[in-house]
């Protein structure tokens, strides 16, 4: 898009009486296959662009799009927003924009779109025969890839101009293992901030196999316990509990309307002294990372919780200026239909000082959460219902029968607080987190940890 319709663009919007106009221009291209018992029945490749529009006045933000990149359709949503704004601006506007240049995080070594098909499908057969392999008791395999390239533009009034690239891509395996009327779901997802090179990184056919092996191990298991009781909570994905149920709790979009438990405890004490947090965009490659946010800022490593103080939020420009706090490049969404709001990028909790073995071995009775499913939270509350993918019973300080269908009940500044041991084993895993600004790709991390109480939900 040419400077000179850029600037015309947000000056209208400004002369309409905003504070701040932006600009978000859009270009990507993307590749799904879907795979069943190892026929492939899905293939779309697809190319979609378009431009958002944002004008803000006060505390108080007009957003407006359009896949129409023509001038005549930027100039009219342009002048639609100044419209709703109501407030015309009576001094000069200047815009003088500086193109800024950021330094690139993720290099990428094979561009997924210049893949061949051939080659992904073999990477998704692989997939399926590991999971096929494993047992006679999996039923059924299905096998998603997808990956894409998205090219942004930013431009705002306060002078931005930058452009970046993001690339990503993501297999994910799903496995039904089935035992006369009942079936059982195994499930792996890997994804990176990387090209076609990701899938040299680990194999593909293990993962598949690992899919496989949930099922099986949950459809022979018999079902978990209700009560309070103590809960080990395992690394990588089990970092689900502490996006959901105390992250989007700390974005400025519910923490900025008073809408979150955790508005009014910044420097507070909120969890046990050995818990600290932090949400880190800037780890080379990995999923939720990137070098700019989708408000143009530069995305850093934000210390959320140290020692169980309440450090930061995680602010975007909006919630900035409702907070009177500045931007952590916390400002994401799915694509240019969204205005961005305050997200988590790759959230987790930092290491502590024991080994998986000791927390296991230090607890007499508890269950162990080896791998979460999904779950819901309600931010203003905190309240949250996880379900447990793969579970297990600890009984004497070891890890004994699986069981299933426990699912984890709570609230997420009481878990804070009753997290007592925490492993040395941080690991991150990959999923899609949805919101305001629609659904985006989020890192979610955490070593072994063991909540002294919680309520589970089971069969008595």
């Amino acid at each position: 898009m040419k400077r000179k319709l850029i600037e015309k663009a947000l000056t209208i919007i400004r002369a309409g009486g905003a504070d701040f106009a932006e600009l978000f221009l859009e270009q990507r291209t993307g590749h799904n296959m879907e795979m069943n018992n190892g026929k492939l029945e899905t293939v779309n490749s697809g190319l979609t662009h378009g431009i958002g529009l944002r004008g803000i006045a006060g505390k108080k933000a007009i957003y407006a799009y359009t896949n129409d990149l023509s001038e005549d359709s930027v100039i009219k949503a342009s002048k639609r927003i100044a419209q709703a704004i109501e407030e015309k601006n009576n001094q000069d506007v200047e815009l003088n924009l500086i193109k800024t240049k950021k330094k690139n995080i993720s290099p990428i070594l094979l561009f997924p779109d210049q893949i061949k098909k051939d080659e992904k499908y073999h990477v998704m057969k692989l997939a399926n025969e590991g999971a096929s392999s494993y047992s006679d008791q999996i039923s059924e395999i299905k096998v998603n890839y997808f990956d894409y390239r998205q090219n942004i533009l930013i431009a705002n009034s306060e002078g931005l101009l930058v452009e970046d690239e993001r690339i990503r891509t993501r297999l994910m395996i799903f496995a039904v293992a089935t035992k006369g009327h009942e079936k059982e779901t195994g499930f792996v997802g890997p994804g990176a901030g990387m090209g076609f090179e990701f899938y040299n990184t680990f194999d593909v056919k293990e993962m598949g196999k690992e899919a496989a092996r949930i099922a099986v191990k949950m459809i022979n298991a018999e079902f978990a316990p209700a009560g309070m009781m103590p809960v080990i909570i395992a690394n990588k994905f089990g970092g689900v509990i502490f996006h959901e149920a105390c992250g989007h709790a700390l974005e400025a979009t519910s923490v900025a309307k008073g809408a979150s438990v955790f508005a009014d405890k910044l420097g507070q004490q909120i969890a046990n002294e050995c818990v600290s947090a932090v949400d880190d965009a800037t780890i080379p490659n990995a999923w939720g990372s990137a070098n700019i946010d989708d408000e143009g800022f530069p995305t850093q490593r934000t210390l959320l919780i140290e020692n169980g103080i309440l450090k930061s939020f995680l602010i975007d420009k909006l919630g900035g200026i409702r907070m009177n706090l500045p931007s952590t490049g916390s400002g994401r969404r799915q694509n240019y239909t969204y205005a961005p709001t305050s997200r988590m990028s790759n959230t987790f909790i930092l290491p502590g000082d024991f080994l998986p073995e000791e927390i296991i071995a230090n607890t007499p009775k508890a269950l162990y959460a080896k791998k979460m499913g999904g779950g819901s939270v309600n931010p203003s509350t905190g309240e949250f219902n996880f379900s447990v993918r793969e579970g297990y019973m600890v009984e004497n300080g070891k890890i004994t029968k699986p069981v299933k269908g426990a699912t984890l009940i709570g609230k997420g500044f009481e878990i804070l607080k009753k997290i007592d041991m925490i492993g040395n084993d941080l690991e991150r895993d990959q999923g899609m987190c949805g919101s305001l600004s629609g659904s985006i790709p989020a890192d979610v991390g955490q070593p072994t940890i063991r909540v002294s109480e919680l309520l589970v939900g089971g069969r008595s």
